[in-house]
């Protein structure tokens, strides 16, 4: 595939722990319309890497941009608001509510509408219709009345993905959407990112090979800190470097 221009790019981006260098002077530019993972053994400071990407953590140094904005000291709050919204590596939905109630919260906050949850039902109806369209779009229109905690653990991602799909981003952060799924679910679940990920970026931490080679456009491989290879699954997968970050079973 084309490079196509970054819509986020990090630049000597370094995260210290003390004297523990935990990402050390990464470059990296994330393609509009792609699907970039990021992976690495345990320990490669993936996840702190997509931690600073999400604004989550700050950097010690270097800048963060987005399609050319300089976003390195903004909140999290904020770049939602510009369009990248992350989805996180434990299900995040609220137990009780069922799954169009889940969906409909993430559509008042959407329209900054947080509160309006105590507002009768009959002003949330305009919210009901885009609320159903999501939970159809991530194959949950079966389980709108159902309650989240009733769901199967696969089912709560998928509703988790179709309450971030709500905020309308333009770039989808994933935190390892696979974690803790069986064959079954991770088999849905990667056709489900395949599908919502048309038209949009998606950047994800993964520790699934499988998936990242059947799903990624671009892959950026880390150890200790530092990207020691870049490029298509099969372009890294037959790199040395990345043979020899792998040897003795580590796991991305």
């Amino acid at each position: 595939m084309p490079e196509t221009a970054p819509v986020i790019e990090a630049r000597n981006l370094t995260r210290s722990f003390g004297g523990f260098v935990a990402v050390n002077n990464v470059d990296i530019k994330i393609s509009a319309g792609t699907i970039h993972a990021l992976i690495g053994p345990n320990g490669a400071g993936k996840s702190t890497l997509f931690n600073l990407l999400t604004k989550f953590l700050s950097p010690s140094s270097g800048q963060i941009f987005f399609k050319n904005r300089d976003i390195t000291r903004m909140a999290p709050a904020d770049i939602a608001r510009l369009g990248l919204v992350r989805s996180f590596q434990i299900s995040s939905v609220f137990p009780h509510l069922s799954a169009h109630e889940n969906v409909r919260v993430s559509l008042q906050a959407r329209e900054r509408e947080t509160f309006s949850f105590w507002k009768s039902d009959r002003c949330l109806k305009r919210f009901n219709d885009e609320a159903s369209a999501l939970l159809d779009s991530v194959g949950l229109a079966d389980k709108a009345r159902s309650k989240a905690s009733e769901l199967s653990y696969g089912r709560k991602r998928a509703l988790e993905l179709a309450t971030t799909l709500a905020l309308q981003p333009e770039v989808l952060l994933l935190d390892e959407p696979m974690a803790g799924m069986g064959t079954e679910d991770i088999g849905r679940t990667a056709a489900l990112i395949r599908r919502v990920g048309e038209g949009r970026t998606v950047l994800m931490v993964e520790h699934n090979l499988g998936v990242v080679a059947d799903l990624s456009d671009r892959i950026t491989v880390l150890r200790r800190g530092e990207v020691i290879a870049e490029g298509s699954y099969v372009e890294v997968s037959s790199n040395s470097e990345v043979r020899k970050a792998y040897m003795g079973g580590a796991h991305a």
